[in-house]
């Protein structure tokens, strides 16, 4: 292997918005995220449906008509 061409690993710190921790070693350092395997809905089986701006509520309309 050459020498120097390899990146400086840093102890890094992914912490979560649910407020999960996880330490690891990364080139970029610590940084911050949306979800996580904690709260992740696939992993945990909790299905959020988020609605913005009722789009899921028009979307049901839409094919609740359509079935009839």
């Amino acid at each position: 292997m050459k020498a120097a061409i390899h990146p400086d690993y840093f102890k890094a710190t992914v912490t979560c918005a649910c407020g999960s921790v996880v330490e690891t070693y990364s080139t970029r350092g610590s940084f911050t995220t949306d979800v996580c395997s904690v709260c992740h809905p696939f992993y945990t089986g909790k299905q959020k449906l988020m609605d913005t701006a009722g789009r899921v509520d028009k979307f049901r309309k839409k094919y609740a008509a359509a079935q009839k």
